[in-house]
């Protein structure tokens, strides 16, 4: 058995870490929003786990006569992991002036559970200068429908090239990095201080 402290360092940890999903909006084989969501995941710190949510093609098409148990089996796995995370983080590219029809299908079918209401979001535009705006408002307006709790420190813009994407799907400019790990800071730190909050309340 673990000495006392090491097993209170564990808990401690285990406690204070935070899990985000990251969600692309994007169903591109070589999509740079799906590239900027994978550096997340390499570049989070010590103390946040950040995982990609890959099934987005597999959701069916959003039927309410369908949004009751048992759910689809795509749809209550899309739920558990939003049940699972501390927060989401969004990445979508803009189709038609909105968000493109994929993602707003995995966010219908988020409306009839909880998991999403006062969960922590938040969403990264790699958009051009001037291009991505419909996606975020219509983004920030599902999103507030839905009870979210927007965190707006993390919702940022790097945009990023096809070119700047390496064989690998991970993004090296460092200046991207570093906003990318921005945003991340950003989430841990609303985290902590809804832990500090629930535990004063408590």
């Amino acid at each position: 058995m673990a000495p006392p402290s090491l097993r209170v360092s564990r808990l401690v940890t285990e406690v204070d870490a935070t899990t985000v999903l990251l969600i692309s909006g994007s169903t591109r084989t070589a999509s740079t929003n799906t590239a900027a969501l994978r550096t997340v995941a390499a570049v989070a710190p010590p103390g946040i786990t950040a995982r990609l949510y890959e099934w987005i093609s597999a959701l069916p098409a959003f039927n309410p006569d369908d949004d009751r148990y048992p759910l689809p089996p795509a749809v209550a796995d899309l739920r558990a992991q939003i049940a699972g995370a501390d927060a989401v983080l969004f990445c979508t590219p803009e189709y038609a002036g909105t968000l493109p029809g994929s993602l707003k299908n995995l966010l219908d079918w988020t409306v009839g559970g909880p998991e999403m209401y006062g969960q922590p979001a938040a969403w990264i535009t790699v958009a051009a200068e001037g291009r991505g705006l419909g996606a975020e408002q219509t983004l920030a307006t599902v999103l507030g429908y839905i009870n979210a709790d927007i965190v707006q420190p993390a919702c940022l813009r790097t945009p990023v090239r096809r070119d700047q994407v390496d064989p690998d799907g991970l993004i090296s400019d460092h200046a991207i990095r570093d906003t990318l790990t921005g945003a991340l800071d950003a989430i841990a730190e609303h985290s902590a201080n809804r832990r500090a909050d629930a535990a004063t309340a408590g």
